[in-house]
């Protein structure tokens, strides 16, 4: 793995001139030399990443979304935290790339004293894994284009003290603008994000089916995610968007479920259902059942009787 600490550093590495300024770049994607991916390659960066990109390839590299996967000469938006890990690999071979698009680097050091010092983090999408990237119209493409050349113009002029400002709040647009595409993917991949749910429902039940499930204990959303091949911030915001409800919540509708089925058809104790079911304390269980019922595990066996 190859980590870059600085921008420079990483712009040194594509060949590419020096920035205009040292915590902030914008440069086309065909200003880089096409480049060859092997087997596998991964880059860990310091600095956010914002990549908006078209790719076509000969070989007609594929790019999967979930479990779909989509030709790579759609528009995609894609981000990376800093210290998050970006991996590249094909499945034989090597494969000549050749891209257009926008790239957008920003180093932490660059949001002191702005408002998304502290908000820039909160937006889900720097949870996404790398195959959840966000699939542009060319309207919508076109309008985080302009905004990219718009911050590019700002880095390349003479800055000021007013330089900074506008820059951040040409980003803030940008982020927000990402966050509504995202929830649009969400809400018209109508088929991809029915069949996500139908394994969310399956995945659960397999897993509260299982002799040993007082074993392996409760199932944790990154269990449910790895088992989805997507990640846990993008199922929760997925789930959260169709249904109102985390992934985390589901979790829990899954298991008072199957706790009220115990408590009204077998003769176990409280105690011994909380066992079978993954808890490793009961007045953990009880505080669960009673938070999503406004009853204790007992008073809901009671109204059977």
């Amino acid at each position: 793995m190859k980590r870059f600490s600085t921008i420079s550093e990483f712009l040194q590495f594509r060949q590419l001139p020096r920035p205009d300024h040292p915590l902030i770049s914008v440069f086309k994607v065909e200003s880089v030399d096409s480049e060859t991916l092997s087997e596998a390659a991964a880059w860990c960066y310091d600095f956010y990443c914002i990549a908006l990109k078209r790719v076509v390839n000969a070989q007609q590299i594929k790019l999967k979304y979930g479990q779909q996967t989509y030709d790579y000469d759609e528009g995609i938006l894609s981000f990376v935290a800093p210290g998050q890990v970006l991996r590249f690999s094909v499945d034989q071979g090597a494969v000549q790339l050749n891209q257009s698009g926008w790239v957008l680097l920003v180093h932490p050091d660059f949001l002191w004293h702005t408002p998304l010092a502290k908000t820039i983090s909160q937006y889900d999408f720097w949870g996404y894994s790398v195959h959840e990237a966000l699939f542009l119209s060319e309207y919508e493409e076109t309008v985080l284009t302009t905004i990219l050349q718009t911050i590019q113009q700002e880095c390349r002029a003479n800055l000021d003290a007013f330089s900074k400002r506008i820059i951040g709040s040409q980003l803030e647009t940008l982020l927000n603008y990402a966050d509504r595409f995202y929830h649009r993917q969400f809400m018209t991949r109508e088929k991809t994000n029915h069949q996500l749910l139908e394994r969310v429902e399956s995945v659960l039940t397999t897993y509260f089916n299982h002799p040993d499930l007082a074993i392996h204990g409760l199932p944790t959303v990154g269990y449910l995610a790895d088992a989805l091949h997507v990640s846990p911030k993008y199922l929760s915001s997925l789930l959260k968007v169709l249904t109102g409800q985390t992934a985390q919540q589901h979790i829990h509708d899954k298991l008072i479920e199957r706790a009220k089925e115990k408590l009204s058809t077998t003769e176990s104790s409280v105690s011994e259902i909380a066992y079978e079911l993954g808890f490793e304390h009961l007045p953990s269980f009880s505080k669960l059942f009673k938070a999503k019922t406004a009853q204790s595990p007992l008073d809901f066996r009671a109204s059977f009787h």
